[in-house]
């Protein structure tokens, strides 16, 4: 790899790209091991622990309302983190979000129920999912860009899935934890509703632990150092001391953040109908009514496959373009979505475990580009800003209204009425995607400095 180089300034040593990596994933992680555990207690427990007088349709209703807030809390979160990471550094923001998001989470475990502290439960519960939501907003565009700025162009896609990896090692990991919780317990309701549900919220302090090492290891990417560089030569014009990141993406590039936002909305919305709604309608008895170990030990299995589909998916765009492996996700997408519930409704454990796969393989099929894809879209000045503000515009498009819609759909007009809401998202996600340019091997502004000064 290259290092950033610059007239009068000595290069930096070589950052091993392994470390790097190492970083970004670990942080991904740990911020989605906290975001999904709220999701899989959102499914199983907090109707009866935070909403045990609205009975159960209505208290799942309410319980993935809570979930939603996350959603509009991200792009808040994006543009309040992407402004100190476009201004500050990739790196130390990066360790804000980290210790919002833990702190968050621990929290969520020492939170009394309902039974114990009436209405103050759940308004304490949606101030801290708040806090998680807003973590994750700055955490995702900041942990891609460590990649992306890093890795060399020819080979950004391949980098690029590390940060992309995060989310499937959590959702094994969370169901992990719930499913051993359970099992030692013995999965009785009492025990497991009165304090076995906080045990994984409480054990995610190790996990951020290890993160804040993993990320204090590394150093600033080449791009922002080159940022700064030119930040300090243009210090004289104070037209420029006064710009603000979210500004500058709104005004150069509004089209890049709406059209990524509808990009990737499908993908949002396959995620978490997979990770939260399916582990909620898994184990009703209103819908597939399998015992809750058996549909997170499917989970574990379900995380490891598309895991491997997001290394695949993103070393194919290197190969085929970003542009196209994500439209190939949009288009299994619009037809999958129409056989996913017919198949869940015959209440088998293989059908359960096949939709749950294949919703999650359509979803990493455009999860694995989307981590070089979009900060290629954007110019460092505001990269972390426009990236994170177009994936997390499209987490309120895809992942919080679609669990929140589903219960009320599926009561009123049945499962597959569900199917096609997100067939119809997979429409908006491929005609945006459609209207975005490729940008495999477009090189950075930091590759540009370089190849200048070699040559």
């Amino acid at each position: 790899m290259s290092t950033t180089s610059s007239p009068g300034r000595t290069p930096s040593p070589p950052v091993p790209l392994g470390r790097v990596a190492a970083a970004s994933c670990a942080g991904t992680t740990i911020e989605f091991y906290d975001f999904f555990i709220y999701g899989t207690a959102a499914a199983l427990v907090f109707p009866k622990v935070f909403f045990p007088a609205l009975g159960s349709t209505a208290g799942i209703v309410a319980s993935f309302a809570t979930f939603a807030v996350a959603f509009f809390a991200r792009p808040v979160g994006a543009i309040v983190f992407g402004h100190y990471g476009d201004r500050i550094g990739r790196k130390r923001t990066l360790i804000s979000t980290l210790l919002l998001m833990g702190i968050a989470t621990v929290l969520i475990g020492l939170l009394p129920g309902a039974e114990t502290i009436g209405v103050a439960a759940p308004i304490i519960l949606v101030v801290l999912r708040f806090a998680q939501g807003f973590a994750v907003g700055g955490e995702w565009a900041g942990a891609t860009l460590l990649t992306a700025e890093y890795a060399p162009k020819e080979k950004r896609g391949l980098y690029g899935v590390f940060p992309q990896l995060g989310p499937a090692i959590a959702f094994a990991l969370s169901s992990a934890t719930f499913l051993i919780t359970g099992l030692v317990m013995g999965d009785t309701d009492e025990a497991f509703l009165s304090y076995g549900w906080r045990i994984p919220f409480l054990l995610s302090i190790l996990l951020v632990g290890v993160g804040l090492w993993v990320r204090l290891s590394i150093e600033e990417t080449p791009a922002f150092k080159e940022l700064q560089l030119r930040a300090q030569a243009e210090a004289a014009s104070p037209d420029r001391s006064r710009r603000l990141p979210f500004l500058d993406a709104v005004r150069a590039q509004p089209r890049e953040v709406l059209l990524s936002a509808g990009a990737l909305a499908m993908l949002f919305a396959f995620f978490y109908m997979g990770t939260a709604y399916l582990t909620s309608y898994g184990t009703n008895p209103d819908g597939a009514a399998l015992a809750r170990p058996v549909v997170l030990g499917i989970g574990i299995v379900v995380a490891v496959v598309f895991g491997i589909a997001i290394v695949v998916a993103g070393v194919l765009s290197d190969r085929f373009g970003r542009r196209n492996v994500i439209r190939t996700s949009c288009v299994a997408g619009i037809v999958w979505a129409l056989v996913l519930f017919p198949l869940l409704d015959t209440g088998s454990a293989t059908a359960f475990a096949i939709g749950l796969s294949v919703t999650m393989v359509i979803f990493a099929i455009a999860y694995g580009p989307a981590g070089s894809y979009l900060p290629e879209l954007f110019a460092a000045r505001y990269r972390y800003t426009g990236a994170g503000l177009g994936y997390n515009l499209a987490g309120v498009l895809g992942g919080a209204i679609p669990p929140l819609l589903a219960a009320s759909l599926a009561a009123s007009f049945g499962s597959f009425a569900i199917g096609v809401m997100l067939s119809l998202i997979g429409v908006l996600s491929l005609v945006c995607v459609s209207l975005l340019p490729e940008t495999r091997n477009r090189a950075l502004e930091h590759e540009q400095v370089d190849e200048t000064v070699q040559a």
